[in-house]
């Protein structure tokens, strides 16, 4: 190893652009791993692959075609120096706007160090296109990672933990050091592996998503208070044993059926 050449052309991460470089050869190994043993996917899309110390262990998977984005103009260079067999799968752009359809159009798997201002973004891109994104193996900010994966009565539990296990099954991998990034961010972050569920609610989307997000932010009202504006009976909250509880209280399929009850009963509409 040339060191003199590795320092030259390093990318220089950007704090406006949530950069933290991973440093550790036996976590990125780790990440793919977690990756590799159950995707089924023909392909795979990494976001943010900065200096490709993920990306080396993808492109050594001859069972999947490896894609990466990254917003950065610097590290896409650095990626198609290092690493030109990447290169006509290679994107300069935003996840978050992209056209998933037009750069792969057939199911991917979704993998990434994500940068935590985008990190929840993603995982709602995901979820609206779920038909296509079966699988991520993901790094987030610890206390987020841990949001997805929490249940109920937890105090992690609330918004993301619902809206995601409701269309993947959610499983906390392991935790990762500060000292393992380049520059160490402040926090702690963890992995987590979601994996499309085999049936989805039998609901519409927009309706279950209303309903999570009005009980939780009023998260210490009992839900017959926090239900409010949906003019939900009391007594069909009685009937189904919500009324006296709070939304941290519900499980998933209690989440659905609340919801299928405000359809059926309630006020959807302003």
């Amino acid at each position: 190893m040339v060191q003199k050449n590795k320092t030259k052309n390093k990318v220089a991460p950007k704090k406006h652009l949530g950069q933290h470089f991973l440093n550790d050869e036996a976590i990125a190994d780790n990440i793919a791993r977690a990756l590799i043993e159950k995707n089924s996917c023909k392909h795979v899309l990494e976001i943010g692959p900065g200096m490709g110390v993920l990306t080396k262990y993808l492109l050594k998977e001859n069972s999947f075609i490896t894609h990466a984005i990254d917003i950065d103009h610097e590290s896409v260079l650095w990626l198609q120096e290092h690493f030109p067999q990447l290169t006509p799968n290679l994107i300069e752009g935003d996840f978050l706007k992209l056209d998933l359809k037009q750069v792969i159009n057939e199911p991917f798997s979704l993998i990434g160090n994500f940068p935590y201002n985008i990190s929840s973004q993603i995982v709602f891109k995901m979820l609206d296109n779920r038909k296509q994104i079966p699988f991520m193996v993901g790094m987030f900010q610890k206390e987020v990672a841990e949001r997805f994966c929490a249940a109920p009565r937890h105090k992690e539990y609330g918004i993301l933990s619902v809206l995601t296990q409701a269309y993947y099954e959610a499983e906390y991998l392991f935790t990762v050091d500060e000292h393992v990034f380049t520059p160490p961010p402040k926090v702690k972050s963890g992995v987590i592996r979601l994996k499309l569920r085999n049936e989805e609610p039998d609901i519409e989307q927009s309706l279950l998503f209303r309903t999570v997000k009005v009980a939780f932010n009023q998260r210490r009202k009992k839900l017959r208070n926090a239900l409010q504006q949906f003019q939900l009976n009391d007594s069909i909250l009685q009937q189904v044993g919500f009324i006296d509880k709070r939304a941290e209280e519900l499980s998933i399929s209690d989440f659905i059926h609340l919801s299928k009850l405000i359809e059926q009963h309630g006020k959807t509409h302003d």
